[in-house]
C-alpha cells in the first residue's frame, strides 16, 4: 500500500509539473501568480489525504468540498493531460517530419497559448458530459442459457450492483436512480460484489434502509472489495448488513434450489491481514456437478484452477478505466475489463462497470450500470 501511494503522488505530482509547464508557457506569470498557483496545485495533490484526514477527525462538511474539488479536479487533469500530450505529439511528428524532409515545418507548430486552449476546450466539453453520464444509470441485460437451470423454473433474474462507492460524493440521489433500475428489474436475487463504501462510514444516514427496502425472494449477497477494507471492515460490513445483504466471506449458500452461491473476500484483505476464508477453488470443488456454481469475485481474475467449476463469475473492480482513455490502462491489468466473456470449460464471466463512480465525480465513455442477468433454463447436450 505504501508503495501503491508513494507510486501514485509521484505521478500526479509530475502530472501537476507537466500542467504548471503548460500554464507558463502559455502565460506571462508573475512571481505572485506563480506562488498562488503552486500553492493551488499542492493543495489539490494532497487533497486525497486531506479528505480522509478530514473524515477521520468529523470535518464531514470539510471532507465532502475538498472531495468534491479535489477530485473533480483530479478528473479535469487527466483530461488535460490526455489532451495536451494528443499536441505534444503532434508537435514532434511534425518536427521529425521537418527532419526527415530537411524543412523547417514549424509553422504549422500551434503556439503555447493555443496549444493551452485547444485542450482546455475539450477538457470543458468532456467533463461536462462525463458530469451528466455518471448520472445516467443504465441497465445492461444479459440472457446465459444453462442446462443447470430447471425447466420447471424456466427463467431466474440476477441483478448485479458492483462499486456504488457510497461515500462522500455518491448520495442518495445516485442510490435512488441505481435503486430504480433495480426495483425495476423486479430481481430473484441482488448481488453486490464489492466496493459498495468508500471511505470513512460514520454518516451515510438513511441509505442503508434505502437499500434494505428491496427483497428479492431468493435473497441478497455480496462480497467485499478492495473499499470495504480501505474504509473500515466493521463498519463496511454493519453497513451491508444493514442494507439487508448476507456478507459471503469464503463462504457458500444454496438458493432457489438448484444454484450455490460462492463468495470470496478481496485480495486487499490479505495486505491487511483481514482476508477470511479460502479462494474460490476449494470452495467450488464441493458445489455438486449438477448445481448452478454462481461466483461473486471483485475482481475479474480468472483462477485457471476453477475453470469448469464455475459456470457464471460477477465481478467489477475495472470501471473500465471510468473516464476514457483510461480503460486502455485497465485492460493492462485486467484483460477482461467489461462485459460479457465465455471462458473454457463452459464458464462465463461478466464484468461490471460499476454503478457509481470512484474519485472524480464523472465518466466518459464507461457509463455507469446496474446489470440484469436472465438465466434460461436450455436442454443439455
Amino acid at each position: 500500500m505504501m508503495l501503491f501511494l508513494l507510486t501514485f503522488f509521484f505521478l500526479y505530482s509530475s502530472l501537476h509539473l507537466y500542467i504548471f509547464l503548460k500554464i507558463k508557457g502559455a502565460f506571462t506569470l508573475g512571481s505572485g501568480a506563480a506562488i498562488v498557483l503552486i500553492l493551488f496545485m499542492a493543495v489539490m495533490v494532497s487533497a486525497p489525504v486531506l479528505v480522509r484526514v478530514s473524515e477521520r477527525q468529523g470535518l464531514e462538511l470539510l471532507a465532502r468540498f475538498l472531495s468534491y474539488v479535489g477530485y473533480t479536479w483530479m478528473g479535469l487533469t487527466f483530461l488535460f493531460f490526455t489532451s495536451s500530450l494528443c499536441i505534444d505529439l503532434y508537435r514532434f511528428f511534425v518536427f521529425v517530419v521537418g527532419l526527415m524532409l530537411r524543412t523547417n515545418l514549424s509553422s504549422l507548430f500551434p503556439s503555447s497559448r493555443l496549444a493551452f486552449f485547444i485542450p482546455s476546450l475539450v477538457v470543458a466539453v468532456i467533463a461536462t458530459y462525463g458530469y451528466f453520464e455518471a448520472r445516467s444509470i443504465r441497465s445492461e441485460r444479459v440472457v446465459i442459457a444453462s442446462p443447470k437451470v430447471p425447466k420447471e423454473v424456466s427463467t431466474l433474474t440476477i441483478v448485479q450492483i458492483s462499486d456504488v462507492h457510497l461515500g462522500l460524493i455518491v448520495r442518495e440521489g445516485r442510490l435512488k436512480r441505481i435503486l430504480r433500475e433495480v426495483k425495476e428489474a423486479k430481481p430473484d436475487i441482488l448481488v453486490s460484489t464489492g466496493d459498495l463504501v468508500d471511505g470513512q462510514i460514520d454518516d451515510l444516514g438513511g441509505l442503508a434502509e434505502l437499500l434494505s427496502e428491496i427483497h428479492p425472494r431468493f435473497g441478497k449477497f455480496a462480497v467485499t472489495g478492495n473499499h470495504e477494507f480501505y474504509a473500515g471492515l466493521d463498519q463496511a460490513l454493519r453497513f451491508t448488513e444493514k442494507a439487508g445483504f448476507t456478507v459471503l466471506r469464503g463462504e457458500t449458500k444454496d438458493v432457489a434450489g438448484f444454484m450455490t452461491i460462492v463468495g470470496v473476500d478481496d485480495l486487499a484483505g490479505k495486505q491487511v491481514g483481514l482476508f477470511r476464508g479460502p479462494a474460490e477453488q476449494p470452495l467450488l470443488a464441493g458445489v455438486p456437478r449438477e448445481r448452478l456454481a454462481l461466483l461473486l469475485k471483485h475482481r475479474p481474475v480468472i483462477s485457471e484452477e476453477a475453470l469448469g467449476l464455475v459456470d457464471l463469475q460477477l465481478s467489477g473492480h475495472t470501471h473500465k478505466g471510468q473516464i476514457f482513455p483510461f480503460n486502455y490502462l485497465s485492460k493492462i491489468f485486467y484483460p477482461y475489463d467489461a462485459g460479457l466473456v465465455h471462458l473454457p470449460g463452459n464458464s462465463f464471466l461478466y464484468v461490471s462497470r460499476g454503478s457509481g463512480t470512484w474519485g472524480p465525480p464523472m465518466r466518459f465513455l464507461a457509463p455507469p450500470e446496474v446489470t440484469v442477468i436472465t438465466l434460461v433454463s436450455v436442454v443439455g447436450q
